[in-house]
């Protein structure tokens, strides 16, 4: 057969199976175009899950009557002119496939005014094909697109829509999406005559926690650590969910690069060894995570569908997503370790208010002893004068009476059934798992020792192993070597396709060190690093600090209780033990009185 150009419907119809996979792809571009627009509301009405037709309405710059009909032209864009645009994308649309896709498999009408007009214009398109003239119509500024009978023309993409109710559960996803990435934007959502999201815009600095608990819930906001840090010309920030409301599955999972929701591998990767030392086993993490960087140092133009991105430095991300939620995990978790235990949370660019009661004040308080900053001064004195009996005529002040240097996980007061400590702090009381949190103790002791060793022991092989790789393979090792050697791996090339292994990490030496290595080449190729090694080593060392623990129904003096209760505080991650559960709850004196039925 020989070669010929395709028609224009037919090569649109193939741009809308990349770009247009489901009516909630179509909701995405449009509310990207709104926003690219200078929109400050967006309207989006939906009936029968995308079905029937896909309604968005903005108040934007619009679109000049002589320019509509090339919008719906392929590759025709207002948002880059030259090749070196590419390299500087900061508009969310930039390829010009998004409409002309749209119209191709669907009825599409396209209405628009700007804002010096007296008019709007409307142009109707079906099936790809131009239905009439423009035509002068009634529209406020900005623009409204609808698209109606999607995949009508394409009967085989349309059998591959879900129901109703499944479509609209990906177009609500969007929606949240798109409106957790700009506070400043009014979105209002309504499927079949119903409105389920009306998000006004966030004008005032004290507010955007209002948004974020009308879109991921109250229970997200109330558990998250706020953070936002910056190393040269990158800035990352948002809320990284603790480890107790962690999820079955990652659909509470939000990250943004330049205001532009990703699934990026390496990304994930980085926020996914954060977490390793705190989740429960299956669990996936909940966070909201923004990063800001220079637009010559992300590729946006990867794939149509604008998910996915390539980072030109990925090694110095990965490495500065993962320090930054690593630090803020571990200096903050004691905060929010238990279920019940708020911390304050704020923007992480914007103050989020004063607290208001009593509870939130220690709350203030709380956040500013999780940062290891206090030092407290156990002694049996304290113990006497806390339990010591009241004097009618004079009372004596108790630490928590007093409200002052009072420890975050208070002081003990008893053990019950050998497993558990109740201690009592200026909010209520706590439960400790004392086996749990000292095994995170343990746990965290032994890794800052073989932390402090500053790199990693090596075992020689009494006989060196030859270990057969591939040829991409052997350009890791010798463009790697240093990586390598800081991981306890002492590998030379012999040939394009082995290696020799001479040394290995000595903790590792009775592992199968060459699936080890083959492993660390794997990581080392996805992410220029591997923390293979890290990763192996922590989990030997979890094994030795469960068995090092203390167990239940070992008797515990008062003291010994607090002592553990002191190392806790003083230890990274002591909200959870090295399996990711928690180490400790609170109840508060509002949760007992509860309980209890009083003050009703």
């Amino acid at each position: 057969m020989r070669i010929h150009l395709l028609p224009p419907e037919l090569s649109n119809q193939i741009a809308a199976g990349e770009v247009i996979e489901r009516p909630a792809a179509v909701v995405k571009e449009l509310v990207e175009n709104s926003l690219d627009a200078g929109a400050q509301t967006v309207f989006i009405d939906i009936g029968q899950g995308g079905r029937r037709h896909i309604r968005v309405r903005d108040d934007g710059a619009g679109i000049h009557p002589d320019d509509m009909e090339l919008a719906v032209s392929r590759h025709a864009t207002s948002k880059v002119r030259h090749r070196e645009d590419l390299e500087n994308i900061s508009s969310l649309g930039f390829r010009g496939e998004a409409l002309p896709s749209m119209a191709s498999v669907s009825r599409f009408s396209l209405h628009s005014a700007q804002s010096d007009a007296d008019h709007g214009w409307a142009l109707n398109v079906d099936g790809g094909h131009v239905s009439n003239e423009l035509a002068p119509i009634a529209h406020a500024q900005g623009t409204t697109v609808e698209v109606s009978d999607l995949f009508f023309n394409t009967p085989a993409r349309r059998k591959f829509m879900r129901a109703d109710k499944t479509e609209f559960a990906h177009i609500n996803e969007m929606v949240k999406r798109m409106a957790l990435s700009r506070f400043d934007i009014g979105f209002s959502l309504r499927h079949n005559q119903r409105t389920v999201h009306e998000l006004s815009a966030i004008t005032d600095e004290q507010s955007a926690g209002r948004r974020i608990k009308q879109i991921l819930g109250e229970s997200f906001l109330d558990n998250s650590l706020p953070f936002d840090e910056s190393a040269g010309e990158m800035r990352l920030y948002g809320w990284a969910g603790s480890p107790t409301i962690a999820r079955s599955q990652s659909d509470m999972q939000y990250f943004y690069v330049n205001g532009r929701m990703v699934r990026d591998k390496v990304v994930m990767h980085a926020i996914r060894q954060a977490y390793s030392d705190v989740l429960f086993s299956g669990r996936q993490p909940a966070y909201l995570v923004y990063l800001e960087i220079p637009a010559h140092l992300v590729d946006v133009n990867v794939h149509p569908s604008k998910h996915e991105v390539r980072f030109r430095e990925s090694r110095s991300i990965h490495g500065f997503i993962g320090h930054v939620l690593r630090d803020v995990l571990a200096q903050s978790s004691t905060d929010v370790a238990g279920h019940h235990v708020t911390a304050v949370v704020s923007s992480p660019t914007e103050p989020a208010g004063a607290p208001t009661s009593a509870a939130a004040n220690y709350r203030q308080h709380v956040n500013s002893q999780a940062r290891l900053s206090f030092n407290v001064k156990e002694s049996l004195d304290a113990m006497t004068s806390l339990y010591a009996p009241r004097d009618t005529e004079k009372q004596i002040e108790t630490p928590l009476e007093a409200n002052t240097d009072v420890p975050l996980l208070g002081y003990a007061i008893a053990q019950i059934h050998g497993i558990y400590i109740l201690a009592e702090n200026s909010q209520g009381v706590i439960l400790v798992d004392m086996h749990a949190a000292h095994e995170r103790i343990t746990y965290e002791h032994m890794k800052r020792t073989l932390t402090d060793q500053r790199a990693l022991r090596q075992q020689p092989l009494l006989i060196p192993q030859t270990v057969s790789v591939s040829e991409k393979e052997t350009r890791i090792v010798e463009s790697h070597s240093d990586v390598l050697m800081r991981l306890g791996f002492d590998v030379n090339v012999m040939s394009d396709s082995s290696v020799m292994l001479r040394q290995v990490p000595s903790l590792l030496a009775d592992t199968d060190v060459e699936q080890l290595l083959r492993d660390v080449l794997s990581d080392i190729a996805e992410h220029g690093d591997s923390d293979r090694v890290n990763e192996e080593i922590n989990a030997m060392l979890g094994t030795m600090a469960c068995h090092a623990s203390v167990r239940a129904n070992r008797k515990l003096t008062v003291a010994e209780m607090n002592a553990l209760l002191r190392d806790m505080e003083r230890t990274e991650r002591s909200g959870q033990c090295n399996h990711g559960r928690p180490t400790w709850v609170q109840l508060t004196v509002a949760e007992l009185d509860k309980l209890f039925m009083r003050g009703r």
